[in-house]
């Protein structure tokens, strides 16, 4: 995904002079957001914000109470919106192989992560230690990592199940990717799908899940 920048928002900038409906330019604000804390950090304040979506601040803060607020739009617009509500459903279905399961969970997931503003916008959360972040990961935590751990023992032949330490490490390293393109900006795969499969088949085999192409 092409970065963004500043000049990405002028064309917005001109869209909020125009005469709005009120979810409309909520939705504009938010939108220029998302682009401008993901650019700038969020220490970024709400006056150049305004600035460049060509606003006042008092109307900025006619539809958000603080900048705290505005935020938490952003929050859910860039991560609580978009989580798929069957996933969970999905990764415990049992007619349905285990890795066979794993790869269509981390291929959808990589794609709504590895974008330029999930992945600076989580990054500049974590090291503000702003709330958004411990919520988050205790989301994942709770809906996907530990359905996985039964998962998983449920499909191992191993006298040893995986700790959620050990998940969270096959977890991290598939966000990584995305981190070393959108963070470190290094050279990432063209295909990230087969680094995630090389990933999983390497996990389940040291647990001895059946990895075999279904």
């Amino acid at each position: 995904m092409n970065e963004k920048t500043a000049s990405d928002a002028e064309p917005q900038g001109k869209n909020m002079r125009r005469r709005l409906h009120p979810d409309e330019r909520r939705q504009l604000i938010v939108d220029g957001a998302v682009v401008f804390f993901a650019e700038v950090g969020l220490d970024g304040n709400t006056r150049d914000l305004a600035k460049r979506l060509g606003i006042t601040q008092s109307l900025l803060f006619n539809y958000f109470a603080n900048k705290d607020a505005l935020i938490e739009a952003v929050y859910e617009q860039v991560y609580l919106n978009r989580l798929s509500p069957d996933w969970p459903h999905r990764l415990v279905d049992r007619d349905v192989p285990l890795r066979s399961r794993l790869l269509a969970f981390y291929a959808d997931y990589s794609k709504l992560i590895f974008e330029y503003e999930w992945m600076r916008i989580f990054m500049f959360s974590g090291l503000a230690g702003a709330e958004l972040n411990r919520r988050y990961l205790e989301h994942m935590h709770k809906m996907i990592l530990l359905p996985l751990i039964d998962e998983i023992g449920a499909a191992s032949s191993a006298a040893i199940t995986p700790s959620m330490e050990d998940l969270w490490n096959l977890h991290g390293g598939i966000v990584y990717i995305g981190i070393r393109q959108h963070i470190y900006r290094m050279p990432c795969p063209d295909e990230p799908i087969q680094a995630i499969e090389n990933a999983v088949d390497r996990f389940l085999k040291a647990f001895e899940v059946d990895v075999s192409t279904d």
